[in-house]
C-alpha cells in the first residue's frame, strides 16, 4: 500500500534503530514470510517474541502463526495491539492466540522483565 520511500513508512525517529539492532523491510503482511528475520533471529539464539501492532487480524496474526509454527515462544500484549473490527479483535484474542502464545499486557511484560 505505501512505497518503502514514502516518508510515511519511516521509522519514527522516537524508536529508531540503534547500532546492533535487526532491521528488517517486509511486504506482506507477516514479518518472517518475505524477509530473513527468522535467520537473523536465529543467528543470535533469539527464541522468543513479544508482540504488538495495529492489525490484529492482519500482521499480528500473520506473524504469531508464521512464529508459532517456527516454535518460538510467543508473547502478544493485549494493550499493545488493535483492529479496526472490535469482533474480529475480541475473538482472536479470547479464542485463537491462546491456543499458539501467551497473552499479557504491558504491565504483566515489565513484571516478567523483573524476574527474568
Amino acid at each position: 500500500m505505501l512505497h518503502h520511500e514514502d516518508p510515511a513508512t519511516g521509522i519514527d525517529a522516537r524508536i529508531a534503530p540503534e547500532d546492533g539492532d535487526l532491521v528488517v523491510r517486509k511486504v506482506r503482511f507477516g514479518s518472517g514470510s518475505t524477509t530473513d528475520l527468522h535467520q537473523k533471529l536465529s543467528d543470535r539464539g533469539i527464541d522468543t517474541l513479544v508482540l504488538a501492532g495495529i492489525s490484529t487480524s492482519g500482521v499480528v496474526l500473520s506473524t504469531l502463526i508464521d512464529a508459532a509454527d517456527r516454535d518460538y515462544r510467543v508473547f502478544v500484549l493485549t494493550d499493545g495491539v488493535a483492529d479496526p473490527d472490535p469482533e474480529t479483535h475480541r475473538v482472536l484474542l479470547d479464542k485463537v492466540f491462546p491456543s499458539r502464545a501467551h497473552l499479557l499486557d504491558t504491565n504483566g511484560l515489565r513484571q516478567l522483565l523483573r524476574s527474568a
